[in-house]
């Protein structure tokens, strides 16, 4: 791209040269013309301001050394016109751009002057220069200036019309109204009556334009001279709509005394009153009701006026309304209540309010959910405790959903303890149709608070008494799978089973080792409070040759629930541990893992696979040597007694500290007891 430039002889003129794209490299051709034609007429400028038009310029002209002075008689050179780099350069006057045939474009200088570009359709620049300003036409400038004496003047003289429109639709009545002149209004009126009732290109008449700027006077004039009151505007809305949306009574009270209609819908539906009750404006709610308003009409997503003060906390409308025999248990479209709403929506007052006057709590929306759920979701505990006593637990348990699910889904500790205290069931399951909603078919509200890491939380529950195996996808394997040892030891504690299955996806082992193996303080630990080692070392192959693996991806990264039944077949096929062991993501510990399972277990064989694993690294020949035969006497003394009592049970017996420690694997040797 070339540089543009600007010259003149006799001066310095400013240049774009190279030095200046590292500052403007990053504007557009236009831009920089734009740039250097601003450069050129600042410099004019200056130069014009430093030599007085009145003194010649031969007074302040110094020769240069080696050059002659000039005398008086010597006149100046004469300027050349603008050189620009570009083939095309901008002609002197601007196109009509009415009749040009190619692109108008704007753009702002850096300066932040505003230009305008033309161009033709091959690209070709035809002019650029500032945006000309655009000049009011002298009857609106008279209208704005408010002198009423300029306006009849300008009306009388030949040739003016009235109905000509400044802009579309935009009259002299709508700019009189606009700026609350209104006496211009009455020469205009009187001038041309028939544009009472003109609109704009958005549908508004004086009359809606002077409501909409609240130019009280104005109203008065287009009311006394007879405007249509209720010609909307292209959203249906009336001018008495459009006071009370300005919550302007005095010009609701001139439109009513006027005759205006008040039940007219707009685009969506609303009335004038549900526009006041929005605004919370009990004098023009109590206006309307004296001129005929309806409390019932709803809008077009059936909310009537009561629905819209409680859902946007409106006290003051809504306590009118209810006096004046406004529905409290109306339902909109969806089959909200106004107790709904306000709960969702977090306001208490509204709630007090309207249970106060025996709303209904037991009205569902259309999710099947109640205000008390809405409120527990919303973790409102004020709200939630305030409709505990109103709500009948027997319809809770028929929506298949209880507040305890939300409370715990949405971390809501407080709400949680409130419903426990109420005396709602913790144990309390989603119906099958919720359960579906959810890939993992979860169904308790411990479920929700283990799979969220709420520790305090699952704390609450299993205090409360919270049965940690009722899910198919135990809690223990979802907290094993976080890797959160203080929840797994919270549901241990509380009687989780560390052995159980999942039914969709059968192993030989505990299922929950697929999650924990990663974790080896946690593997550890499960095996310490009940967890089955032996099954980890039965393979259907023994020390032949296992068959390769039919996926590359660990069973524990692909659990989906799944409502089949397994077949005899599938069940036979159960994940073996040396499979599961064998995944990418967890063979690099097999050693560890292998060893730590010995300790558990009596005599054992290892199946070919495992020696696989232990072969592969030189540091882990020891565990092949601690699997062989025979296993110590200690080990298998321990495992008997273990099995004899149980663990649970281990520190009740009447022994020395140390040898209960040896019991639960807490230590290493028994001669310390």
């Amino acid at each position: 791209m070339a540089a543009a430039s600007v010259s003149r002889s006799g001066s310095t003129a400013p240049v774009l040269a190279f030095e200046d794209y590292s500052l403007y490299g990053n504007l557009s051709d236009d831009e920089l013309l734009a740039l250097a034609i601003e450069r050129s007429l600042t410099d004019a400028h200056a130069d014009t301001a430093a030599t007085p038009p009145c003194q010649p310029p031969c007074s302040r002209l110094i020769p240069a050394a080696g050059q002659p002075g000039r005398s008086s008689h010597n006149p100046p050179p004469a300027e050349t016109t603008a050189h620009y780099s570009s083939p095309n350069p901008p002609s002197e006057m601007p196109p009509d751009p009415r009749t040009f045939d190619g692109t108008i474009s704007h753009f702002m200088t850096g300066s932040g002057k505003r230009m305008v570009a033309y161009r033709r359709p091959d690209g070709g620049l035809v002019h650029i220069a500032p945006e000309p300003k655009e000049e009011e036409e002298p009857l609106f400038k008279a209208i704005h200036d408010g002198d009423p004496s300029r306006v009849k003047a300008l009306i009388m003289c030949p040739g003016t019309n009235l109905m000509l429109p400044s802009k579309p639709g935009w009259l002299a009545v709508h700019q009189a109204a606009w700026y609350d002149q209104d006496a211009c209004l009455k020469v205009l009126l009187s001038a041309q009556p028939g544009m009472i009732n003109k609109r704009t290109e958005r549908g508004e008449t004086p009359l809606m334009v002077a409501i909409s700027k609240e130019s009280m006077r104005c109203v008065q004039v287009l009311l006394e001279r007879g405007a249509d009151l209720n010609i909307t505007n292209y959203d249906r809305e009336t001018p008495l709509y459009k006071a009370c949306e300005r919550s302007n009574a005095a010009m609701v009270a001139a439109l009513l005394n006027h005759g205006a209609e008040v039940n007219t819908h707009c685009i969506q539906g609303w009335t004038a009153l549900q526009e006041a009750v929005c605004r919370n404006n009990v004098e023009i709610c109590e206006m309307l009701l004296k001129a005929g308003a309806k409390h019932n009409l709803t809008n077009m997503y059936g909310i009537a006026p009561l629905f819209t003060a409680a859902q946007s906390g409106q006290v003051a409308t809504l306590r009118f309304l209810l006096k004046h025999g406004a529905d409290i248990n109306s339902q909109a479209g969806d089959g909200a209540t106004a107790l709904y709403e306000a709960a969702k929506n977090g306001h208490e007052e509204i709630v007090e309010l309207l249970l106060s006057q025996n709303a209904d709590a037991n009205k569902p929306g259309k999710t099947g959910l109640l205000p008390l759920h809405i409120a527990a979701q919303r973790g409102s505990d004020t709200t939630v405790s305030m409709l505990i006593p109103a709500t009948s637990k027997a319809r809770v348990r028929r929506t298949g959903i209880s507040p305890l699910h939300l409370a715990a889904e949405r971390n809501r500790d407080t709400v949680l303890e409130t419903l426990i205290e109420a005396g709602f069931d913790v144990n309390a399951q989603l119906s099958e149709e919720r359960s579906k909603l959810y890939e993992d078919r979860r169904s308790t509200p411990l479920y929700f608070a283990v799979i969220n890491n709420n520790i305090d939380a699952v704390r609450m529950l299993l205090a409360a008494g919270a049965d940690p195996n009722l899910d198919v996808f135990r809690p223990l394997m979802v907290a094993a799978r976080l890797g959160c040892i203080q929840t797994v030891t919270l549901l241990v504690d509380h009687g989780a089973d560390i052995n159980a299955c999942i039914p969709t996806h059968p192993t030989t082992f505990p299922a929950i080792y697929m999650f924990s193996m990663k974790y080896l303080p946690m593997f550890k630990y499960l095996l310490d409070h009940g967890g089955h080692a032996l099954p980890c070392f039965d393979c259907v192959y023994g020390s032949r040759t296992h068959p390769p693996l039919k996926t590359t991806h660990p069973e524990r990264d692909n659990l989906r629930y799944t409502d089949r039944r397994l077949s005899d077949t599938q069940q036979m096929s159960s994940v073996q541990f040396c499979e599961m062991i064998s995944a990418p993501s967890i063979c690099r510990w097999a050693g560890p893992i292998i060893d730590i399972l010995l300790d558990y277990v009596g005599h054992v064989t290892l199946c070919s696979r495992l020696m696989e694993h232990l072969d592969s690294y030189s540091g882990w020949s020891a565990i092949k040597d601690k699997a062989a035969p025979p296993r110590p006497l200690l080990q298998l003394c321990r495992l008997q007694i273990l099995q004899l009592v149980g663990h649970r049970r281990v520190k009740k017996l009447p022994l020395p500290g140390g040898l209960i420690r040896f019991l639960k694997h807490q230590e290493g040797s028994v001669e310390d007891c």
